[in-house]
This record gives structure tokens, C-alpha cells and sequence, in this order.
């Protein structure tokens, strides 16, 4: 009893701080006191490992990372809750906000000791020079260059770590905008010049997104940011500026971009932003440590329903305390009943069933994008979510 007490206190304390830190990166430092005590906990259960009841039946002692693989494939292999895999690795803090890079060809050793046991990558085994890796952040953005495996597979997040964007404000009301192109055209397509207005730089490329919309919260109305559909890139060509007219008066010429890749046709009116660099980093498959609760806004794409690996919008977000790597359970709303039976008057209200596991790939200020990792049924806006 004693000893799982402890436990409990330790995985308490471990979430806590991970909490802490996580929120921190991304907004400001939450009214939420860790003390020294409980750091120290943490650092105990960043050395004990996972109890051995917590592995998957047939979690394999010797394992060679492939190529296809990902941390949330392992994360599976091993373990029957694959969110705890920092406990599986004995993370600390700083690990689990900027883990190892596994590598294909690493072996991976699963070490038992007592009622624990933690996994780790066998020394001079395959991969990158026989070792984990661990990038700084400035340089992360290479994942998938270094050959490292990723959080998820790269394919179905990779476009949308550009593509989801929530605005804070109404900045695209400000951004430079399409105007037009040679010979009237009404669209443009990847190839041809468009014609913009604004402040544009000869950055190295720019996103266009359509008019943005409130994204309002489906409980109480709060406005939670601008979501603006993402049309396509360009890229720089020359400058505008302003010429004389026939009459001597000064006219407006403007600048000119190369549409380089559409998910729509570009027209105008669409705003331009500069394309950030895309982040690729590998973060660790973990839970909140703190409760947290929500509900999907809204289908990517303007689905009315969406299934495993697509991207849904949740109401939370960093002032909340998620961030990037965290799995959330997915519940189905209970349908509301009547007593056939009973009284025809009265209405039951059935319980909410869980209904899949959710991974948050990106987060703003005061909403998140997740992948859904699987599902039994469709999941659809109003669906809610929770700590798994």
C-alpha cells in the first residue's frame, strides 16, 4: 500500500512538473507551484521505469527500430497505455520536452529490474554513429533529414504544420492581398504571376490563406482566434512600388509572386503570410499531468465528421496546458431516451462512452489541432475530450 502510494505521489509530482514546463514554453508561466520536493519525486520516477503490469502482453525484450516506425509504434508495442511512454524511458523533465532521436537500425533493449522495467537503446547498435541523438532546438526542424523517426508518421502532419494556422487576431485583415492577374483571369494556378498589394519582402516564400473566420468557442461563444483556409504558396519575383500615369499622377504597381504550389485556386482577395520554418520536432507521446476538458470545434477541411488520421480543432489550447505530444481520450456524446417502458414523458440522458485517443500536434494561445489516432465511431463537432 505504502509503495503505491509513492507511486502515485511520484507520477503526481513527474506530471506536474511536466505540465510546468511544457505550458511555460508556450505561454505564460501558469500559477502552478512545484516544490522542491516534488522535483525530487519526479527525478525518482524519471529512474524507476514503468511497473511491469503496465507492458503490452507481448512487449518484445530485444526490438529493431524500422524504418516505418514511430515513437507512438513503440509507444504501442511496449506498452498497454501508450501515453506513458516517458515513464517507459525513465525521461526527465528536459527529455521530454526535447527527447532522443531514435533512429532505424537502433536496438532497443527492454531492461527488467524488480516490479519495473525501462527501455533503452543498445550501445553501438545501428542508427546515427550507434547512439541517441539529441538536437538543439534551432536545428530540429531537420528531423526528417537526419532520418530520425517522428512522433507520428510525417505524412499526415507534415502538410498541416504550415496549413493549420489560428491566428490570435484578425492579422490577415492587414496582410498583403492578391489583386489580380494578366488578362483578367479569375483564378490563378501553380506557374502563373499573381499581383499583389501590401508589405511584401523578398522573403523566401509566402502562404496564401482565404479570408479569415472567428473561431468561436461551442460553449460559451469566447473567441478563441481567426482560422483562415489555406489556399497555397508563392514565391517572390519583384518589388511593387508606383509609376507615373499618362496624366503625370502616381499610380500603384504591384508586386509580383510566383504561385508555386494551390490546395485551391488562388484568387483575389487571398492574404499572404510568410512560410515559417516547418518544425519536424519528435516530441514525446505523454498525458496532461494536470485535468483538462474540451470539446472538438470543428472538422479540417469543413467535414461534418471525421475518422482515424484525420485533424480535428479542439477548444484548448497553451493557456490551457496543452502542448505538442499530448494524447487526450475522445468521448461520444450519450444520446438523450426516452423510458418506453416508464413514463413516455421522461428523458434519459445516456453516459458519454469513450470512443478513441486523440494526439496534439500543434498548439496556439487558446486552441490545438490533434490528430486522431483512432476511433470506433465518426467523431463530430461538440464530441468531447479529456486526460486519457
Amino acid at each position: 500500500m505504502i509503495a503505491r502510494a509513492l507511486c502515485r505521489r511520484a507520477v503526481a509530482a513527474f506530471g506536474a512538473l511536466a505540465w510546468a514546463a511544457g505550458a511555460g514554453a508556450l505561454a505564460a508561466e501558469p500559477n502552478f507551484p512545484v516544490t522542491a520536493g516534488q522535483r525530487a519525486t519526479a527525478q525518482q520516477v524519471a529512474q524507476a521505469g514503468i511497473p511491469l503490469g503496465e507492458l503490452a502482453p507481448n512487449a518484445p525484450d530485444v526490438y529493431t527500430v524500422q524504418p516505418r516506425d514511430t515513437l507512438w509504434d513503440i509507444s504501442k508495442l511496449y506498452l498497454k497505455a501508450p501515453w506513458r511512454w516517458p515513464e517507459l524511458w525513465g525521461m526527465n523533465l528536459d527529455q521530454v520536452r526535447n527527447p532522443h532521436l531514435i533512429f532505424p537500425g537502433q536496438v532497443l533493449v527492454l531492461e527488467k529490474s524488480g516490479d519495473r522495467a525501462r527501455l533503452r537503446v543498445a550501445q553501438g547498435q545501428g542508427g546515427a554513429a550507434g547512439s541517441t541523438l539529441r538536437l538543439s532546438p534551432r536545428v530540429r526542424s531537420n528531423l526528417m533529414a537526419s532520418g530520425a523517426i517522428g512522433s507520428l508518421p510525417l505524412h499526415l502532419i507534415a502538410p498541416f504544420l504550415n496549413e493549420a494556422v489560428i491566428f490570435s487576431n484578425d492579422e490577415l485583415a492587414a496582410a498583403p492581398r492578391v489583386v489580380g492577374a494578366q488578362e483578367n483571369q479569375v483564378s490563378i494556378v501553380p506557374g502563373e504571376l499573381a499581383y499583389v498589394v501590401g508589405d511584401v519582402q523578398p522573403a523566401s516564400g509566402y502562404r496564401l490563406f482565404r479570408a479569415p473566420t472567428p473561431l468561436l468557442d461551442i460553449d460559451n461563444g469566447e473567441l478563441l482566434g481567426y482560422e483562415a483556409r489555406f489556399v497555397g504558396t508563392a514565391e517572390f519575383v519583384r518589388p511593387g512600388g508606383t509609376a507615373a500615369g499618362p496624366d503625370g499622377t502616381a499610380r500603384i504597381v504591384p508586386a509580383t509572386m510566383q504561385i508555386q504550389t494551390a490546395r485551391l485556386e488562388v484568387n483575389a482577395g487571398d492574404r499572404l503570410a510568410p512560410l515559417p520554418v516547418r518544425d519536424l520536432d519528435a516530441y514525446a507521446p505523454h498525458p496532461p499531468a494536470a485535468p483538462v476538458a474540451g470539446r472538438v470545434l470543428s472538422i479540417y477541411g469543413e467535414g461534418l465528421s471525421a475518422g482515424q488520421n484525420q485533424i480535428v480543432t479542439l477548444n484548448r489550447g497553451a493557456r490551457d496546458g496543452l502542448e505538442r505530444g499530448h494524447v487526450l481520450a475522445l468521448w461520444r456524446q450519450g444520446s438523450l431516451i426516452r423510458d418506453r417502458l416508464g413514463d413516455p414523458r421522461t428523458q434519459l440522458q445516456l453516459p458519454n462512452e469513450r470512443n478513441g485517443l486523440l494526439f496534439v500536434f500543434s498548439v496556439f494561445e487558446r486552441a490545438s489541432y490533434a490528430l486522431i489516432l483512432n476511433v470506433n465511431v465518426p467523431v463530430f463537432p461538440g464530441d468531447s475530450f479529456s486526460q486519457p
